[in-house]
């Protein structure tokens, strides 16, 4: 199996959740031992490797695991909710950890 080598954060600042996702991947990789990279506004890697809707557009943020292969696959765009419609930081946490091999 091929090792995740980082955690790969899209993010704006004036996109209100990218500070929940900016957490959610600091707090996934301290755990993991992994590096953080956050790239602002990289709409080239987004159209790349991040999720598109039904016209081809793309959300920010978005967090991808980049292997030691040089693979990256997204692993999510959106805050997962509670049943309340809450961001549920620790199931956006455990989705992380999964993409990574350690969930």
């Amino acid at each position: 199996m091929v090792k995740a080598s980082s955690i790969i954060l899209v993010s704006a600042d004036w996109e209100k959740t990218s500070s929940l996702a900016r957490r959610v991947c600091e707090e996934a990789a301290k755990n993991l031992g992994l590096p953080l990279e956050e790239r602002k506004e990289d709409w080239t890697f987004l159209a790349k490797y991040g999720a598109k809707d039904e016209y081809g557009g793309v959300d920010i943020p978005q967090v991808f695991v980049k292997y030691e292969d040089g693979t990256v696959k997204q692993v999510f765009s959106r805050i997962p909710l509670n049943k309340a419609g809450k961001p549920d930081l620790v199931e956006a946490i455990r989705l992380l950890n999964e993409a990574v091999g350690k969930g």
